[in-house]
């Protein structure tokens, strides 16, 4: 049995603040306008490192984006040092999220790569490497799990957090899908924008995943699966097909939704595909994790 950990939205804080020359004439302001009345209060380290220190017992680990809150460096180097410290135990995929290109100079100077380069890497060389998203997709072979990572983070105006993943990438993800390592074992699709997602036509032009249509209809063909998103910060399952589309919230937050709270899911997987599913929680009482239900819905919203 294999068992996989999916976290997402961390939304590391910088530890040394935030100079004002970081916020100035960028988008940056509006995110560190909604850490100051909003994020900064319910996202609690101490969660995020129960969460990461449990999570790390799996075998595997899938981080589905928002790593930074604001793609500082000091944002990129604390969340390296915590996912080094606390997951230490667990191999690490990871893939971005918006959060994380959140200016075009950040994707220009490929911060993501320098810093979580080793948790993108392919093991198929002709797969990860000089597609228009940079290493992406990438594939990760491991026991009955094929684990493949796409980046649907792109640089966007403030109050915009749209996702698109490109014909590039959608292309060599079909292509993907059909090699034979691939096709062997259960295909785990990351992505950080909700690929199903029935919300209203302004809410997904916002902050949806602009190309989910053909995204959908590349996975279509797959017999088995699982497609592993986060962005929207609660706990929720779906199908597509014979897919299970699952949704991560927050790794760090304080919520007193079980659907919301800190924690991460836990997938079981064996050659026939998943066969366990469940979520971990933060309890506020002792700070342990308790075990929940990840509800199903018809829609992943």
């Amino acid at each position: 049995m294999f068992r996989l950990a999916h976290i997402s939205d961390t939304h590391v804080l910088s530890p040394e603040g935030v100079r004002w020359r970081d916020l100035l004439f960028n988008k940056r302001i509006t995110g560190w306008a909604n850490t100051k009345l909003r994020r900064g209060r319910v996202h609690r380290r101490r969660y995020l490192e129960a969460v990461l220190d449990a999570a790390s017992r799996a075998d595997h680990l899938v981080v589905t984006g928002d790593v930074t809150n604001l793609a500082l460096e000091s944002e990129y180097r604390e969340a390296r040092r915590l996912f080094d410290r606390g997951a230490g135990a667990a191999e690490i995929s990871i893939v971005p999220g918006n959060h994380d290109l959140y200016l075009p100079s950040i994707s220009r100077e490929g911060r993501f790569g320098r810093h979580f380069g080793p948790f993108a890497r392919s093991d198929l060389p002709e797969f990860g490497a000089g597609v228009a998203a940079g290493f992406f997709p990438f594939v990760r072979l491991r026991g009955p799990a094929a684990i493949i990572g796409l980046s649907s983070a792109v640089p966007r105006p403030p109050f915009v957090a749209a996702g698109y993943l490109g014909h590039a990438q959608l292309q060599a993800l079909s292509a993907i899908l059909e090699h034979p390592e691939v096709a062997a074992r259960v295909p785990v699709v990351l992505v950080h924008h909700p690929p199903v997602d029935s919300r209203n036509r302004l809410l997904r032009l916002r902050d949806g995943l602009a190309d989910a249509a053909p995204l959908r209809r590349v996975l279509a063909r797959l017999s088995r699966g699982l497609v592993l998103f986060g962005h929207l910060h609660v706990r929720v399952r779906c199908r597509f097909g014979a897919l299970e589309v699952v949704c991560a919230s927050g790794a760090a937050l304080d919520h007193p939704d079980d659907l919301v709270r800190a924690g991460y899911n836990l997938y079981e997987l064996d050659d026939r595909g998943v066969v366990g599913m469940e979520a971990k929680v933060v309890d506020e009482a002792d700070g342990s994790l308790r075990r929940t239900d990840i509800p199903t819905r018809a829609d992943c919203v």
